[in-house]
């Protein structure tokens, strides 16, 4: 659910996530309204909340380890939201 197609993918989103929280902290007490900006920014790249961020880590780890692609996602990127066709 929460997994990436790549570690990679994952980690930068989690470097945005996390920079721009830790920015929107940092950068409260004189600018305010460029922290309140950070905010969103951090929320979309950790896909809601740090623990979100940290199972997606985990799932896509998990995936990678067992040889499979991560659930839900597509290789073409053009899913039509079912179960794959058994012919």
């Amino acid at each position: 659910m929460f997994a990436s197609k790549s570690l990679v993918a994952h980690v930068a989103r989690g470097v945005i996530g996390f920079g721009a929280l830790a920015a929107a902290v940092l950068l409260a007490r004189d600018l305010l309204w460029l922290s309140l900006a950070l905010l969103p920014v951090a929320l979309v790249a950790l896909r809601g909340c740090p623990m979100c961020w940290t199972v997606g880590l985990i799932q896509t780890v998990a995936a990678r380890a067992r040889g499979e692609r991560p659930e839900g996602l597509c290789d073409d990127g053009g899913c039509a939201g079912g179960p794959p066709e058994r012919g």
